[in-house]
């Protein structure tokens, strides 16, 4: 069996290109995929950035854990303050009896010109670093500054949010950030708050000192808990295990696809041959046997190719994906071998799988087909086929109708999205050769009505050849449906998001703090500090008294905060909250509430919404606030679940260390709006419409999302165009003589070409419409839930991107179908008539 096998990869080695190209490729994706994994897991631990020369930071309590007295079957895992704890004043007091204390400061600075993400410093903290003067010198008064990098030079005049100040010295960049160094008397006016301190002293005698208070002692590696976001590498990392695992999962599940589809195509183009063995005396047996050989000697090889590909591919996805800030700047691919071995078996078996029908069919060859004259596929779809893709149509209704009514919010989850076209996808491909020919029929019946027999013609050879149409189309619905299905679910659920946005915001006007003007873009209106910028400044006290005081407008001011709560006895959940007083809320949104009143909310009380486990009027709900304060507060009403951003809502007084970071304004009936604008832009901040605000808040695509959407469209067009070449090159060639009897009949080369490329067409016309059919079908699902969630938002369909996706598809299939009848062609139509398969 080996031996016929090599041979007829020699023989028919362009029926096994593609699949050979395939598998090297998905090989490929996996190695690198898996040696991006295998370097993330052995990654170092980050060291110490401002705090590298420290001896000690004591650092207030910045994160919840829940005491042993709750139970011991409770969850151990922390989560963050909202507001971290400042170091109590008896603390630092004991402490300045060991040694020097320094208070360290981080407070957002806004340049006019400089760059986006400044932060202001105390100059005592820069030697820790260490930063060291490059040009100039510290700074002594409180409008001097010290400044990172090279962006401005001693002696500019900066126009910041704390005023105008004059750089008198500079310090060489060190990456982590972009520092602008005060006095220490100014940054304590600028951020009266510190959360953290470094103590020039003995860390034993540091630990004894503050034994007993709610702190945190840094010592060694654990210094680098005081650097801004320490957490971040880690988070980097599992979004990029994330990305990749989901690219990994698709290139496996197009592959098998791609192989099922072209192993498939070819069994069914060698029926005579599989005939002409049985007629030789080969068994059924034999015959599968063969096909799984010679699908084992593609995978070898394409395999241990793709794993040479990947070795060269994974530190050149290293370096991108470093460069577009994926992965922290440290990251870079090891010399783990596990890899390796996984990708190579991994492709042997996709070949192996891929295969496993074909083979089947090809057993079942009879001794007759030897004879066979005809072309038309008599029963293209078998009964196992039939019952296989109508049970996994069957079980996406039943799990779709499930989520809908149990949890429908489960339907807007990312790796639900992901994951459930795959099986719309495989149902549909499986029933293909069902809907192919009177899909064929209907998309052809007004070119076959034009005068002339070209019409006619495409029409009957792609309903005639039906495993022909249903290959070509394959791919074509693989890249429809995921493109329409991935971007589309983003675009629907931005739109239900933006709904929300626009019916909750009643304000007139919106007014973010002066300088933070961009922040209108990069927050939701209802967003807590799970997604607020970190730092963010807000109004100070003068501004807000002076907003209030306008005649003519009811103004609420909110902040961002978050509150904890135990759900089912065992997990600490955190809730993004805004704080604000309830009369003005109410004059100035309308929450989404399917219980209770906004005016019942008073310092005792919260408004939750309908995912928590307690979310009854009056009921009574134990929380941890912003600041880890415990305190259990009356539900005054509950919201809708919504697309999940809908957060909580508490009073100022149960946000403590939050600022106000929002204020909405409503007109008085009468009040003029230019005025009233005029007057709030004078009090101070920056001032947008409700329209502005809404288009400057519109939701987004998250930038991993993005990228990993971006990957898996790339990987899944990239295997469309290696599938549908091959395939149209292999229907093509299988096709010389019915080409030849169409030059005997009198038609012409170009007659025949444009003939060609017609049927080529129609079939991408074929896949795209089944394409469009599972996308529209997945959408119509997460429109349901919406719609469950009180969202009423419509279907968005990226028709931009499927143009430019169907366009691709056009191309590949018309340029792989008529260079190879082009090419063939050039012999004479008799000598083509006359050629052997």
């Amino acid at each position: 069996m080996l031996t016929i096998a090599f041979q007829t990869l020699r023989t028919r080695w362009s029926t096994f290109l593609g699949t050979f190209v395939a598998l090297s490729l998905g090989v490929a994706l996996l190695t690198v995929m898996g040696l991006t994994l295998a370097s993330s897991l052995d990654a170092p631990e980050r060291q110490p950035e401002r705090f590298a020369l420290a001896p000690v930071v004591v650092q207030g309590q910045t994160t919840l854990s829940l005491p042993p007295s709750i139970g011991t079957h409770v969850s151990r895992e922390t989560r963050k303050f909202a507001h971290p704890r400042a170091v109590p004043e008896a603390t630092v007091t004991a402490l300045k009896g060991l040694g020097t204390v320094i208070p360290d400061r981080s407070f957002p600075v806004r340049a006019e010109g400089g760059p986006g993400r400044l932060v202001g410093h105390p100059w005592s903290t820069a030697a820790f670093a260490p930063y060291e003067i490059a040009e100039g010198r510290a700074p002594r008064t409180a409008d001097e500054v010290v400044v990172t990098g090279d962006w401005t030079h001693p002696g500019n005049r900066l126009r910041t949010d704390h005023g105008t100040v004059r750089v008198v010295g500079t310090v060489l960049s060190r990456g982590f950030e972009t520092a602008v160094f005060y006095t220490d008397a100014r940054a304590a006016e600028l951020s009266p708050k510190s959360t953290q301190l470094v103590v020039e002293a003995a860390a034993r005698e540091v630990r004894e000192a503050v034994e007993g208070d709610s702190v945190h002692v840094l010592t060694g590696r654990a210094r680098r808990l005081a650097d801004p976001d320490p957490d971040r590498d880690r988070e980097a990392i599992t979004a990029m295990n994330a990305l990749f695992g989901t690219a990994g999962g698709v290139t496996a599940f197009v592959s098998v696809f791609v192989v099922a589809s072209t192993f498939a195509f070819a069994v069914a183009q060698r029926r005579r041959e599989f005939g002409l063995l049985r007629t030789a005396g080969a068994t059924p047996g034999q015959i599968r046997r063969t096909v799984c050989a010679e699908a084992l000697l593609v995978g070898v090889l394409a395999s241990a190719t793709g794993c040479v590909l990947g070795s060269y591919g994974a530190p050149r996805l290293a370096a991108r994906v470093v460069d577009v800030g994926l992965a922290p700047g440290w990251f870079a691919i090891g010399d783990a071998k596990w890899p390796y071995h996984m990708a190579f078996w991994t492709g042997l078996l996709v070949a192996l799988l891929g295969v496993v029908a074909a083979s089947w069919r090809a057993g079942r060859t009879g001794a007759a087909q030897a004879l066979r004259e005809a072309s038309v596929d008599a029963r293209a779809m078998t009964w196992g086929r039939l019952l296989f893709g109508a049970g996994l149509l069957l079980t996406a209704a039943a799990t779709l109708a499930l989520a809908l009514v149990t949890d429908p919010g489960e339907l807007l989850h990312r790796k639900t999205y992901v994951s459930r076209p795959m099986l719309l996808i495989t149902a549909v491909a499986l029933l293909a050769p069902v809907l192919v020919r009177p899909l064929t029929r209907l998309l052809a019946w007004l070119p076959a009505q034009l005068p002339g027999a070209g019409g006619m013609l495409v029409r009957e050879n792609a309903a005639a050849g039906v495993r022909r149409t249903a290959a070509v189309a394959a791919p074509v619905l693989v890249t429809v449906a995921l493109t329409g299905s991935l971007l589309g679910a983003t675009a629907t659920l931005n739109a239900g998001k933006a709904t929300e946005a626009r019916e909750r915001t009643t304000a007139d006007f919106v007014v973010v703090p002066a300088g933070n003007a961009d922040a209108a873009g990069s927050k939701r209106p209802t967003e807590g500090p799970d997604t607020a910028p970190t730092g963010a400044p807000g109004f100070d006290a003068h501004t807000l008294q002076r907003l209030r005081a306008i005649p003519g407008a009811t103004v609420s001011a909110s902040s961002s905060s978050a509150v904890f709560v135990l759900e089912d006895g065992v997990a600490l959940i955190r809730s993004g909250a805004r704080a604000a007083e309830a009369a003005p809320l109410a004059a100035t949104a309308d929450l989404p509430l399917a219980a209770g009143k906004v005016s019942d909310l008073d310092d005792e009380s919260i408004i939750v919404n309908e995912e928590w486990e307690r979310h009854t009027v009056g009921q009574t709900v134990d929380v941890w606030l912003g600041d880890g304060t415990r305190k259990s507060l009356r539900i005054a009403a509950v919201m809708t679940t919504g697309t999940g951003d809908n957060g909580v809502y508490v009073t100022p007084a149960n946000a403590p260390g939050a600022h106000v970071d929002r204020v909405d304004v409503t007109l008085a009936a009468g009040a003029d709006p230019a005025a009233v604008a005029e007057a709030l832009r004078k009090a101070g901040g920056h001032v947008l419409t409700r329209d502005e605000w809404l288009r400057a808040s519109l939701p987004g695509t998250d930038r991993t999302t993005r990228y990993g959407f971006l990957l898996v469209l790339g990987i899944a067009l990239l295997y469309t165009g290696i599938s549908l070449a091959n395939t149209m090159v292999m229907a093509t060639s299988d096709r010389l003589r019915d080409l030849a009897v169409l030059r005997l009949a009198g038609a012409t080369r170009r007659q025949v070409l444009r003939l060609v490329g017609a049927e080529a067409l129609t079939v991408v016309a074929v896949g795209g419409v089944l394409g469009l059919l599972v996308a529209g079908l997945n959408l119509a699902g997460m429109r349901g839930a919406l719609g469950l969630l009180s969202v009423h938002a419509p279907i968005r369909m990226p028709w931009p991107e499927l143009a430019v996706v169907g366009g691709a598809c056009a191309v590949l299939a018309v340029t792989f179908s008529v260079l190879p009848a082009a090419w063939a062609m050039r012999r004479g139509a008799v000598e083509l008539a006359g050629a052997r398969e």
